[in-house]
């Protein structure tokens, strides 16, 4: 029942998938018409700019086993595969200039999340575990730029992102029959942008890399959690940004 469960949310976020496939594609099209005449001129030096962002991203677990996996208790488990699922996000950003060429990027983001693990056993027979979660997520980036030549800049970006869980848990009798993780997230982030330079706003589309450094398996011991000693997250994010033009 669990495997349909991915598709399912896909086909929930096809939509959400198309529209920034259909907002990229306009702004490739648009990329080569951008008008010679420099837009916003004076726009980075405004000590600060708000905006919004939309992504989609992909996540997996990384994990190591733990001694008890290779135990007699655990010789049924042939191995444990985490998988790739796709997500959505959507956020705030606060973007202050602090020099020249660097900026100071706040956010508060709401993200989607699942990954799963499927625990094959030696009988041939396969156990999906599904953890789906919204994160609120509160990132800090610093981000280096380039000079603009005329309508656009490149960028790289780099800071932490702690996350918190804001769906329920569940009662403790469902959090027994699954695989245990923790509420929080701690992760290093690092991408790399364009930032193009419209009349009114300017749109930025951007790749970022999440690696966490917490160990997101609870303590607390269950069939599923036995035999794995570290569970971290990684991320990829498509992300991309209007920031609004001065007043």
């Amino acid at each position: 029942m669990q495997d349909i469960i991915p598709r399912y949310k896909f086909h929930l976020y096809r939509n959400k998938v198309a529209l920034l496939i259909l907002l990229c594609g306009v702004s490739i099209s648009s990329f080569s018409q951008i008008n010679k005449r420099e837009n916003l001129p004076y726009y980075d030096d405004q000590l600060i700019h708000y905006g919004f962002l939309i992504g989609i991203h992909t996540s997996n677990y990384q994990i190591k086993y733990s001694d008890a996996f290779v135990e007699s208790g655990l010789d049924s488990v042939h191995s444990i595969v985490p998988g790739r699922l796709p997500g959505f996000k959507l956020g705030f950003i606060a973007n202050f200039h602090f020099f020249q060429y660097l900026d100071v990027r706040g956010s508060v983001t709401f993200g989607f999340y699942e990954n799963d693990l499927t625990y094959r056993y030696t009988d041939g027979t396969e156990q999906n575990v599904l953890k789906d979660a919204t994160m609120v997520e509160v990132p800090i980036y610093l981000k280096y730029k380039s000079q603009r030549r005329g309508n656009v800049g490149v960028y790289m970006l780099g800071g932490i992102n702690p996350a918190f869980e804001a769906s329920a848990r569940g009662d403790e009798d469902n959090i027994k029959e699954t695989l245990e993780t923790k509420g929080f997230n701690l992760a290093m982030e690092v991408g790399v942008g364009l930032d193009i330079y419209y009349p009114l706003f300017k749109f930025s589309p951007e790749v970022k890399y999440a690696y966490s450094f917490t160990n997101l398996l609870q303590p607390n011991v269950n069939e599923f959690n036995v035999g794995i000693q570290s569970l971290v997250a990684h991320n990829i994010t498509f992300a991309i940004t209007f920031e609004g033009g001065p007043k």
